[in-house]
């Protein structure tokens, strides 16, 4: 500690005696940069020495940032603090000790200081800001520098300070990047702290009308009485601006005697119009997504209100219509930082693109064996692997009980998937599952018809309570069955009966025909009129046409089903079982 008090005396700049100082208090084994414990034993001594140093100013009664500062005919002598930080910043800024100690020591410094020697504590800040924000300190000290500006922003007063915290907000928007997200709203989250009180009985002798005063600061918004009560321009021009700007607040006394006189104070009436002009803003733009903006009657009567009071700022004394410029470029800004928010802060800094070193030889543009190389890739994949196209394991079917377990857990109400990320909702998917189910399960596919989509999936894969929903009942299976038990009849006996010969009275009746006409082919083609390409009935129609016939009388719609069926189960092609995939859906 003594040998960084004795560098505090010693006159030049930092770089010419404090690697030496700090080789000496530490003594490393030839070496410019410190370890890890000995960064953190040089901190230890440095606020210790700050600590000290406060101490002395306070006693002393001089400003912290002033402490032992003299002036003579030679030169002027920087305090002891200031000399002090100096020289560990250039260490710092050389990497020869961790760079986040400069951030360590400012912050220990605000938190022992008044309010009065912070603001010359932040002076010096800011005059260092261009070092501290380098990269190599910035990325080490940002979240310390941030908290320390926060834990002076909670010091000062909203009202009283508001120049200083002026200056503190601008450091940060200087100090980090317009791309950092610590420095965003994101969520949008207001400020419902800021209250303003108001009186809510009527004192004794007021001369403004008290419905009035309750009506305008519960509202804040009172356009009426600003038209009744135009300023004029001597009015305007009584009041000094850049006085009052000085002396500016935030927060507006509410009290019912000073009613008559905020009526005519032209900044008051800016403040309550720019409120309005902000809030109409909001109103335009207030969520993420479109369903949240206004309908188109409420945007029409909010531009119906902003032009009014527009009309108002412009002819405000004093420069109305130059003020009214300069508030509209500054909300026509902040829409784009809205939108910036929204679409999630992304970074405005874009690297460069890399220029490559042009050749002075020009390159011979490569000939593809088929116009290009990803086709040339292909044809020699081939030459390489003549059986890809052929392997089995190249494009298989899955199983349906692996294909349906996607759409098995949706059913699950346990699972508490939304409805609209089911895989019902997926034409594709269900298009695909009703080919598989065709060829692998012809009964769950017969369920379509009765429970859509998810009476296909297979009832194992459901669970108990669901599984009942989509399980045909007993009685419904024994019909189901008897109903294909009469088809397999139905078949067997028209085989039989195009297998019987033909009976004397067939060959009678053909007997009146043309004698020398052939007998009909078995894959004669039917035509409309159930009569064969030939005029000759084919059995089946002798069938149906035989009185003498045992069918049974549904035998007709039996057979209707049993081609159906036929067609189902023996049809292997895509198109014999292809749906309609809006029918799926």
């Amino acid at each position: 500690m003594e040998a960084f008090k004795r560098a505090i005396l010693q006159p030049g700049p930092p770089e010419n005696f404090a690697l030496r100082i700090v080789q000496e208090v530490i003594k490393p084994q030839k070496r410019t940069k410190l370890v890890q414990d000995e960064n953190q034993l040089l901190e230890n001594i440095l606020r210790t020495l700050l600590q000290d140093l406060v101490s002395s100013a306070v006693q002393s009664g001089a400003p912290i940032m002033e402490y032992g500062q003299s002036v003579d005919d030679a030169e002027t002598t920087l305090g002891h603090i200031p000399r002090l930080l100096d020289i560990v910043l250039y260490l710092c800024e050389k990497e020869h000790i961790e760079g986040g100690m400069i951030f360590q020591l400012l912050e220990d410094l605000t938190e022992m200081s008044t309010m009065r020697n912070c603001k010359d504590v932040f002076g010096y800040i800011e005059r260092k800001q261009d070092i501290l924000g380098k990269q190599e300190l910035f990325a080490r000290g940002k979240l310390v520098m941030l908290r320390t500006c926060n834990q002076l922003l909670r010091r000062l007063s909203k009202a009283n300070d508001v120049v200083f915290c002026g200056r503190i907000l601008m450091f940060l928007a200087h100090f980090f990047p317009l791309s950092e997200r610590s420095a965003v709203n994101i969520k949008g989250v207001f400020n419902t702290s800021n209250e303003t009180s108001y009186e809510k009985e009527p004192p004794a002798g007021i001369a403004i009308d008290f419905n009035f005063y309750k009506t305008f600061w519960s509202l804040q918004v009172v356009l009426n009485t600003f038209e009744a009560q135009p300023l004029t321009d001597e009015e305007g021009d009584a009041i000094n601006m850049e006085e009052e700007a000085a002396n500016y607040s935030i927060k507006y006394l509410t009290s019912s005697k000073l009613m008559g006189l905020e009526l005519k104070d032209p900044s008051f009436r800016r403040h309550i119009l720019v409120q309005c002009l902000i809030l109409f803003d909001y109103l335009r733009y207030p969520g993420k997504n479109d369903k949240d903006l206004p309908s188109e009657g409420m945007k029409e009567e909010i531009k119906t209100w902003e032009d009014r009071v527009k009309k108002m700022l412009e002819v405000t004394p004093p420069k109305g219509k130059d003020f009214l410029h300069k508030i509209e470029h500054i909300l026509e800004r902040e829409k784009n930082w809205v939108w910036w928010k929204r679409d999630g802060c992304p970074p405005f800094e874009k690297q460069p693109l890399e220029k490559k070193a042009q050749d002075s030889t020009k390159k011979r543009r490569p000939r593809w064996r088929l116009g290009n190389k990803e086709l040339s890739q292909l044809w020699r994949w081939a030459d390489q692997n003549p059986n890809a196209l052929t392997d089995p394991q190249r494009v298989r079917t899955p199983s349906i009980m692996d294909y349906w377990k996607p759409l098995a857990e949706d059913m699950d109400d346990s699972t508490g998937i939304e409805e609209e990320y089911h895989h019902k909702n997926n034409r594709v998917y269900c298009w695909k599952g009703l080919r598989f189910s065709a060829r692998q399960d012809l009964e769950g596919f017969s369920r379509f018809t009765d429970h859509g989509i998810e009476g296909v999936v297979p009832l194992d894969l459901l669970p108990h309570e669901v599984r009942s929903k989509y399980q045909a009942k007993p009685n419904e299976r024994s019909k189901r069955a008897k109903k294909e038990e009469s088809r397999n009849a139905t078949l067997q006996a028209e085989e039989n009966q195009i297998a019987t010969p033909a009976s004397e009275n067939d060959e009678a009746v053909r007997g009146d025909l043309d004698s020398s006409a052939t007998p009909m082919e078995a894959d004669a083609t039917p035509v409309a009129g159930g009569v064969s390409q030939g005029g000759t009935p084919t059995p089946e129609e002798q069938l149906k046409e035989s009185p003498d016939t045992d069918a049974d009388p549904d035998s007709g719609q039996l057979e209707a089903d049993a081609e159906a069926e036929a067609g189902t189960i023996d049809g292997e092609t895509d198109a014999e079982v292809d749906v309609d995939v809006d029918a799926v859906s």
